[in-house]
C-alpha cells in the first residue's frame, strides 16, 4: 500500500468509529523516544522515518510536526503524500491542537490511543481542544493496527542481568531509596512505565529496542513489594536468581487487571505525567494521584563511582575505534569505492574488535557533502553517496559496551578545505571549547549554559536548528533525561551527570560540521567556596578534531591552550592501545597547533 492508499484506508476506519480526525505520534506504551519495530505506526502510515514526529490525519488532510533535525529528510519522504510538514519551533507553524481547532466542528471528535499518549500530553490535548468544543475519544484498539497486515511480532529477545559490578548499586539499594521518595510523597504505589528506568531499577537489559539495551515492561512499586511485567518467555533462569524474593514477575498483559484491582483500594499512586500513558490512568480510576516525575529519572541520571569508571573505560576501547576508523578513512578514501554505508560499516568493524561490545548505541550518521547538513541523515540504498577524495565527511555514532554508553560526532576534511569550511568548523570547535571549559555555579539549567557553545557562532553570523547536548544512561539508552542542554525548562544541572556537547553548522545541499565530545559534570575545587559550589565539565571522549579544519587564529589563547592540552590527554590514553603504524597516526592527528 502506498502512503495515499493507507491515508484513504484510515480515514474509512475513522468514519466507522465516528472521530473527524486521528492522532498517530512516535510513541509506544511507554513512551519511548526509539521504538521496538512493532510500534513504529507513524513511521508505517506516513513514510516519514525519522525517531521524532507527530501525525495527524483529518477527511481530507494531513499533517506532520517534527523538528529541525529533519526539516530537509521530511520534506522528501513526504513529497506527493498529501501530508503537509510542520515545522516545529518555526513562528507561522501551528501546534496540533491549533490544527485542529482551525478544521473540526464543534461537537467533532479527535481519535486516539490512550496507551500512546501521555497523561500530560492527553491533559494538555483536552484542555487546549475543549474551548473549541472538539472532544478526544480514546479508543479501545488502534487504528492502524487493523491496516498493518505484516506488523512484526513483539521482541522476544531474553533478559540479561545487569551486573552490579557494572551498576554500582544492587535492586535492593535501589528499592530503598525508590520507596523512600514514596513515603516522603504519601504515596503507596508507582507505577514505573518508562523502559530505562525499570532496566535501571532492577538491573536487567535485554535487545526490544534496536541499539537500545531495554525489555518491554513496566514495574509496579510499594512499600513491600515490587512487581515486574513482562513477556515470561524472554526471562532466563539468570534473572529469576537475581530477583529472587525481591521482585515477583508476571506476564506482561496483567498489569491492567492488577492495576484495577489496585484500584479497588484507592490507594495514592505516584505517577509520572510525561512517562505514563493515559491508559495507565485510566485503569487507576477513582484513585488519588501524585504527579510528578518519577524519583527513578533523577536517580539514575546521577552516575556513581563504578559507573563513571566504567563510562571512562568505555571511552578508551571507542576512542581506539575511531583512530583505527580515521586513519583507514584517511587511506581508503583517496583509493575509490568508499561509500557512506560502507564507512559506517568499518567503523562498527573496528569497534566490534573489542570483546566487550555489544552494539550500536544508534544508527550511525554516516554524511558526506551535501547530505551531512541533514542534521539526523540516515544512508540507504537510493541516498549513499560514493565519498571522494574532496569536501566534508560527517560520522555520528556510538557503542553500547557493559560499563557505559558512547556517542561521538567528528567531521573530516577530504581534501585542503576552503575557508568557508575552515571558518565554520573552528568555530563549531570554539563552541565545544567554551561550552566544556566554562565553570558554572550548582543550580545552574541546561538552558543557560548551552549559550556558551553558541557564542562563537553567532558572532560570525551562523547558528545550529537543534540542542546543543543530551544526557547518556549508562549501558542504556543514548538520550537521558530529565537533563539536557537545551533552549527548554530542565532541571539543573548536577554532580554526576554526562552530557554531550555538540554544536554544529550546517549548509543545506553543501556540508555539515559537528563536533561532539562528552563530558561529566564534576565539582569545580578551584571555585568552590563555603558559600557556593561550582560545577564544570571534565570530558571522557578520546579523540582527534581534524587539525586541517582549524583556523588558529580566529581562536583565543586559552582555546587552543585547551584543544593542545585535550590532543596531549587522547595520544597518551590512546597510544598504548595501538600498534606503531597507529600510534604514528595518532602523534601527528595530535600535534600542537
Amino acid at each position: 500500500m502506498t502512503t495515499v492508499a493507507k491515508l484513504k484506508a484510515l480515514r474509512d476506519l475513522m468514519k466507522q468509529q465516528q472521530v473527524a480526525a486521528y492522532y498517530v505520534p512516535s510513541a509506544d506504551p511507554h513512551l519511548s523516544e526509539y521504538l521496538p519495530e512493532c510500534w513504529k505506526r507513524r513511521a508505517w502510515l506516513s513514510g516519514f522515518t525519522g525517531s521524532a514526529g507527530e501525525l495527524l490525519v483529518g477527511a481530507r488532510d494531513a499533517a506532520l510536526w517534527t523538528d529541525g533535525r529533519y526539516f530537509y529528510q521530511a520534506s522528501l519522504q513526504l513529497a506527493g503524500t498529501g501530508i503537509d510538514l510542520m515545522k516545529l519551533g518555526q513562528p507561522e507553524t501551528p501546534s496540533p491542537t491549533a490544527w485542529l481547532a482551525a478544521r473540526l466542528r464543534k461537537g467533532a471528535a479527535v481519535g486516539v490511543d490512550p496507551t500512546v499518549m501521555s497523561v500530560a500530553q492527553a491533559d494538555r490535548f483536552e484542555r487546549e481542544l475543549a474551548p473549541h468544543g472538539v472532544k478526544v475519544k480514546y479508543l479501545a484498539r488502534n487504528l492502524v493496527d487493523r491496516l498493518w497486515a505484516d506488523r512484526p511480532s513483539p521482541s522476544l529477545a531474553p533478559v540479561a542481568v545487569h551486573s552490579a559490578r557494572f551498576a554500582g548499586e544492587t535492586v535492593g539499594s535501589k528499592l530503598k531509596r525508590v520507596r523512600a521518595e514514596l513515603a516522603s510523597a504519601g504515596a503507596a504505589v508507582h507505577v514505573v512505565g518508562a523502559l530505562d528506568a525499570v532496566a535501571w531499577l532492577l538491573n536487567i537489559r535485554s535487545a526490544d529496542i534496536l541499539y537500545t539495551p531495554v525489555a518491554i515492561s513496566y514495574v509496579v512499586v510499594t512499600p513491600r513489594e515490587c512487581t515486574l511485567y513482562l513477556d515470561a518467555r524472554k526471562v532466563t533462569d539468570q534473572v529469576l536468581k537475581h530477583l529472587g524474593k525481591i521482585c515477583t514477575i508476571k506476564e506482561y498483559r496483567q498489569i491492567g487487571p492488577d492495576l484495577r484491582t489496585l484500584a479497588r483500594k484507592r490507594p495514592r499512586v505516584w505517577l509520572d505525567p510525561a512517562t505514563t500513558n493515559r491508559w495507565i490512568q485510566n485503569q487507576l480510576k477513582g484513585c488519588a494521584c501524585h504527579s510528578a516525575p518519577s524519583p527513578i529519572m533523577a536517580m539514575k541520571a546521577v552516575k556513581n563511582p563504578t559507573q563513571i569508571a566504567g563510562v571512562t573505560a568505555a571511552h578508551v576501547r571507542d576512542g581506539v575505534a575511531m583512530v583505527k576508523f580515521l586513519r583507514w578513512l584517511e587511506k581508503a578514501v583517496p583509493a575509490g569505492g568508499v561509500t557512506e554505508i560502507s564507512a559506517a560499516d568499518r567503523l562498527r568493524e573496528f569497534r566490534a574488535e573489542a570483546k566487550e561490545f555489544r552494539d550500536l548505541s544508534f544508527d550511525t550518521i554516516s554524511a558526506y557533502a551535501g547530505n551531512g547538513s541533514i542534521i539526523h541523515y540516515s544512508a540507504d540504498d537510493t541516498s549513499n553517496a560514493r565519498i571522494k577524495p574532496r569536501g566534508l565527511y560527517l560520522i555520528d555514532s556510538g557503542a553500547q559496551y557493559p560499563d557505559g554508553t558512547t556517542d561521538i560526532t567528528r567531521t573530516v576534511a577530504l581534501s585542503p578545505p576552503s575557508r568557508r569550511m575552515k571558518e565554520c568548523f573552528t568555530r563549531v570547535l570554539m563552541g565545544t571549547i567554551d561550552c566544556t571549559r566554562t565553570p558554572f555555579p550548582a543550580g545552574t539549567t541546561g538552558r543557560r549554559i548551552e549559550i556558551s557553545a553558541r557564542r562563537n557562532l553567532w558572532l560570525g553570523g551562523l547558528d545550529y536548528n537543534h540542542g546543543t547536548g543530551h544526557g547518556l544512561g549508562q549501558y542504556l539508552g543514548v538520550h537521558e533525561g530529565p537533563h539536557s542542554l537545551k533552549d527548554l525548562d530542565t532541571p539543573p544541572v548536577r554532580e554526576g551527570n554526562l552530557f554531550s556537547i555538540e554544536p554544529g553548522c550546517y549548509e543545506d545541499g553543501k556540508f555539515g560540521i559537528r563536533c561532539e565530545n562528552l563530558a561529566f559534570v564534576v565539582r569545580d575545587e578551584r571555585l568552590t567556596s563555603a558559600a557556593r559550589t561550582w560545577l564544570r565539565f571534565e570530558t571522557v571522549t578520546l579523540c582527534p578534531f581534524d587539525l586541517a579544519l582549524v583556523e588558529r587564529d580566529l581562536m583565543s589563547r586559552d582555546q587552543v591552550g585547551w584543544l593542545n592540552a585535550y590532543h596531549q590527554r587522547v595520544y597518551r590514553a590512546l597510544s598504548p592501545h595501538l600498534d606503531r603504524a597507529h600510534r604514528a597516526w595518532l602523534k601527528r592527528a595530535t600535534r600542537a597547533i
